[in-house]
């Protein structure tokens, strides 16, 4: 059965730092590009980090660059997203994706999704 299972969120001060964990099983994340969203409250899920097979090449949103760092560890089968100098408006429920095609910043190119967790910023 095929799983992406999201930690490390939680509810912190403007400024600090989270560091969130996609573990992957059902499957190899070797294979498979890999990307972080986001959903607040009242709006779309959008796009904000994703990389590629190896860890090689890497793409972020504009709001989150310099701040969020995507990374891998294929043998651990897990994704992370180091996230510092958290604001406010960073507040969302922050999902996991894989997909073994593609990478994209639009929700529909991916296959599998995890369930989400909520990182709370406040000022």
């Amino acid at each position: 059965q095929v799983q992406l299972v999201e930690s490390g969120g939680g509810a912190v001060q403007a400024g600090d730092s989270l560091r969130l964990s996609c573990a992957a099983s059902g499957f190899r994340i070797s294979l498979y590009y890999m990307a972080w969203f986001r959903q607040a409250p009242g709006k779309e899920r959008e796009f904000v980090a994703s990389i590629s097979w190896r860890g090689g090449s890497t793409y972020y949103a504009d709001f989150v660059k310099g701040r969020f760092t995507i990374s891998r560890d294929n043998a651990k089968n897990t994704v992370y997203l180091q996230m510092n100098g958290l604001k406010p408006e960073d507040t969302a429920v922050y999902y996991c994706a894989a997909d073994p095609d593609r990478s994209s910043i639009y929700t529909p190119t991916y296959r599998y999704w995890g369930q989400g967790t909520q990182v709370t910023v406040s000022s």
